[in-house]
């Protein structure tokens, strides 16, 4: 009996197989996102957005029910959880920035902004490169240590190219076109907010290197 119960639950190697395939939707997102602010079909990559995040709630709330019902799991139960959630904030994050896009029926965006949604799409692909190492953390700690690195050095970056756009902004609308600036403003701001939350991922990275090794 015990034993047919257990086939019931998820397997420990089932939590990577969700995580990857969230890091899929994630990247999908951040590629849809760099596309959108290139300017063209923003409609549609705009839509392909909004789909990814559904999907990625969908394999959020999957890895949270497992958490819930397994008796192992491959690392701390807490910590499943914040990496999931973390991942789950990015994407979620440019669903927001798709909204105030739509809102503002926004078609072209600065070349500061493409340069923070390269990033993005960096930041993105570090994740999905580091899931898998996570399966094996004694083996791939160096990597997994520069991935969180790398990512964290986006970051900061990033911060400079944010500060960059609204400076540019300012010079460009703020005596004379309002309403673009403010527009400006925030969809810098929520682009930053994106590569923050990469950030967060990255140190939830860490905190597992650290505790499994």
């Amino acid at each position: 009996m015990l034993g047919w119960f257990r086939k019931l639950l998820p397997r420990e190697d089932k939590f990577f197989d969700l995580f990857e395939r969230h890091s899929r939707t994630v990247v999908g997102g951040a590629e849809a996102l760099e596309k959108l602010l290139a300017g063209k079909d923003v409609e549609r990559w705009a839509g392909e957005i909004v789909r990814l995040e559904n999907e990625a709630d969908a394999i959020t709330a999957e890895v949270l029910l497992a958490v819930r019902r397994s008796f192992i799991t491959p690392f701390d139960r807490s910590d499943i959880q914040d990496l999931i959630q973390s991942m789950d904030d990015a994407i979620d994050m440019m669903h927001k920035t798709v909204k105030t896009v739509r809102l503002f029926e926004r078609t072209e965006f600065d070349p500061l902004m493409q340069e923070m949604g390269t990033m993005i799409a960096a930041a993105a692909r570090l994740v999905a490169e580091a899931i898998p190492l996570l399966g094996k953390v004694g083996q791939n700690v160096p990597r997994l240590t520069a991935i969180a690195r790398e990512i964290k050095q986006l970051e900061d970056h990033s911060d400079d190219v944010h500060e960059l756009g609204l400076k540019d902004l300012f010079h460009r609308h703020s005596g004379s076109d309002a309403m673009s600036f403010i527009v400006g403003k925030e969809i810098y701001s929520q682009l930053e907010k994106v590569v923050d939350r990469f950030e967060d991922v990255a140190n939830e990275i860490s905190g597992i290197v650290v505790e499994n090794v």
